[in-house]
């Protein structure tokens, strides 16, 4: 079973206990980025115990040639003293040497395999780890905003805001008549420049009579 396969297994519970709550996305995205670290790390604690097993395997099949290669060598001696049973002793072991030292390489072949998978696995999980914690911060940044936005056309789209509104026009209505008032305690009271100036209107119509008369007197002396 690959990396991600079993990754999906981990996750899915959590993630769809958090959907059927209807969670925010900022917590799944931390959830996922956070599961996506455990299995890196549980996963690379795995690739350290395959690789310890592949050197093991690799000093094994050594050990094991090397006894192929006494043992031939000890058969070779045996023969050329004329000892063959002893000689076909030594090929019956070095045989038995050589039949382990095959499944030893076996074993070695299917573990290097198995690293090397695991080596494509870590390297994708990573990369798409990478990507994940770059996409967090601009997925955040949405939520938050539309978040913002929301709470903005839900405040708009209240009751509230028209209540306030006429509230204010209430206010200057009521600044309205107070304004009044104080206009209405003013009708007929005049002020200095105004009392000023209506003498001097009264005196140029004081002005004009008496150039009037003037003007009547000597029309009549004629």
């Amino acid at each position: 079973m690959g990396i991600f396969s079993r990754f999906t297994d981990i996750v899915n519970s959590n993630i769809n206990a958090i959907l059927d709550k209807a969670e925010d996305p900022e917590k799944m995205v931390r959830l996922i980025i956070q599961e996506m670290e455990d299995t890196l790390v549980e996963v690379r604690s795995t690739s350290a115990k395959t690789i310890a097993e592949k050197k093991e395997l690799s000093r094994r099949v050594d050990r094991l040639n090397a006894q192929e290669n006494e043992w031939q060598t000890k058969a070779e001696l045996a023969l050329s003293k004329d000892r063959e049973d002893l000689a076909r002793a030594a090929l019956v072991e070095k045989k038995k040497a050589t039949e382990t030292a095959t499944v030893a390489e076996n074993e070695l072949n299917h573990v290097e395999e198995h690293i090397s998978k695991l080596q494509t696995e870590v390297t994708t999980l990573q990369e798409k780890l990478a990507d994940a914690k770059a996409r967090q911060k601009a997925i955040v940044l949405r939520q938050r905003s539309a978040e913002s936005r929301l709470e903005v056309k839900r405040t708009l789209d209240s009751s509230k805001v028209d209540d306030a509104l006429s509230r204010f026009d209430r206010f200057e209505t009521k600044i309205d008549g107070l304004e009044s008032q104080i206009e209405a305690y003013d009708l007929g009271k005049k002020s200095l420049s105004d009392e000023i100036a209506q003498l001097q209107q009264e005196d140029k119509v004081d002005d004009e009579l008496a150039a009037l008369k003037k003007k009547m007197s000597g029309k009549s002396e004629k």
